[in-house]
């Protein structure tokens, strides 16, 4: 299988100070890997890091340059646009079509033509994963997809996951949740750095 990201002896901060030291993973075509550790213990920086939002202070991230799709809590739609025009809008940013294939796979026929602003909790979510189906990206970079999701839905989007990995794509996904995938899993717990390993200080509960 093809390599389509390796991450090696990566040291990742936030607010100055290291929160996971000496992490080591990678993602071949067709594959998933679920990361596990409690909350506060670097998971959202880890991802962030990977993702290019945030720099590492050690270490290397090997990956196509624009090859990764990152979705975190927030769904980012726009509210006054339709859920067709939503994703429209993020098809004709990455060029890559699909917005039929998003509307089936997540169920948002019957709501093609309503604000977003008028969606539930729910089917916001489902809107906003829905869109990395229009990227185009190799990489799915994850932080907790199924917030607000019910279970109906985790299925839908666990299907979605299931085709981008037999199309030759790949996941990285933070979840607290069984999504019934095969999936390798990576925990983050033995790779906490050392107090004192970073500048200022910083509290936990905000990783």
């Amino acid at each position: 299988m093809t390599s389509l990201l390796e991450v090696q002896d990566l040291t990742v901060q936030r607010g100055g100070v290291a929160v996971l030291a000496g992490v080591s993973l990678s993602l071949a075509e067709g594959e998933a890997l679920i990361l596990r550790g409690p909350n506060g213990s670097g998971k959202t920086t880890l991802l962030r890091t990977i993702a290019g939002l945030q720099p590492s202070s050690a270490g290397r991230i090997s990956v196509v340059p624009e090859a990764i799709a990152y979705a975190a809590h927030a769904d980012g739609v726009k509210s006054v646009l339709t859920v067709v025009e939503n994703l429209r809008f993020w098809s004709g940013i990455y060029g890559a079509g699909g917005v039929e294939e998003a509307l089936e796979t997540f169920e948002l026929e019957g709501l093609a033509d309503r604000p977003a602003g008028a969606l539930s909790a729910g089917q916001k979510r489902r809107l906003g994963l829905s869109r990395l189906l229009v990227t185009g990206r190799s990489i799915w970079v994850l932080d907790e997809p199924t917030v607000s999701l019910d279970r109906a839905a985790v299925a839908m989007f666990a299907g979605a996951v299931r085709a981008h990995l037999a199309a030759g794509g790949a996941a990285l996904i933070a979840t607290h949740i069984d999504l019934g995938l095969e999936a390798r899993t990576f925990d983050v717990a033995p790779y906490k750095a050392r107090a004192g390993s970073g500048e200022g200080e910083f509290d936990e509960a905000f990783l």
